[in-house]
């Protein structure tokens, strides 16, 4: 079984909510305020072309401090300053790393192979930050990131590219993301996917539908 991660919310931290909150007080001095600036922040064509690898940090920095008269210091430092908020949830990592030990365990038995990847809507730049600051990104047996390959999710392309690049069998595929969205991209492809709510409810399911010796 290739069990496949988003990064977003599932195995690395994102409130963008609290994250307009805590830069821009006054813009976002109730929690609907702070709602509706994150989603004219991040869920705009811009922040996705960033996503994409399409639109450099500098330009998605200009547009949106044009477009929402931000200020700019503080979105330049919101923007630059986020591969240090890539903060793992330590309960869905403590999950990778079950699934690495049990993939270790399967192999010296000669067991059925486990594939772990990943496949993440993210920045260049925060890939690689990403990748300088967490060793576990080394237990993944592979991954996509959006900004290397200028695909997002849920485009179908991102995904037939993960399939291809690693020779997945999209029925032996599952794929765990907290966007449902994504998640019914990745039955379109044939793939099997879990909507991700939280470290024990996908624990249980992959326990309970996929790897019978998770040990949960």
């Amino acid at each position: 079984m290739n069990v496949v991660f988003d990064f977003g919310a599932v195995l690395i931290t994102w409130h963008p909510v609290d994250l307009v909150a805590e830069c821009f007080p006054q813009q976002a001095d109730t929690l609907p305020h702070a709602g509706h600036l994150a989603h004219a922040i991040f869920s705009h064509a811009d922040w996705q072309a960033f996503d994409r690898g399409t639109l450099s940090t500098d330009a998605v920095i200009d547009r949106t401090v044009a477009r929402l008269d931000l200020d700019p210091v503080g979105f330049k430092a919101l923007v630059e300053g986020m591969g240090e908020r890539l903060i793992p949830v330590q309960e869905t990592l403590a999950l990778v790393h079950r699934l690495t030990a049990l993939r270790a365990q399967r192999r010296a038995q000669g067991g059925p192979p486990i594939g772990l990847y990943f496949l993440s809507n993210m920045p260049e730049p925060y890939a690689r930050a990403l990748e300088q600051s967490h060793a576990f990104i080394k237990d993944f047996d592979g991954g996509i990131f959006s900004g290397d390959v200028q695909h997002i999710k849920p485009e179908p392309e991102i995904y037939q590219l993960l399939q291809t690049r690693y020779a997945l069998e999209p029925a032996r595929t599952v794929f765990i993301d907290d966007l449902l969205g994504n998640v019914q991209a990745a039955h379109a492809q044939g793939w099997h996917g879990i909507h991700f709510q939280s470290a024990s409810q996908l624990a249980q399911e992959l326990q309970e539908d996929y790897l019978n010796d998770l040990g949960v």
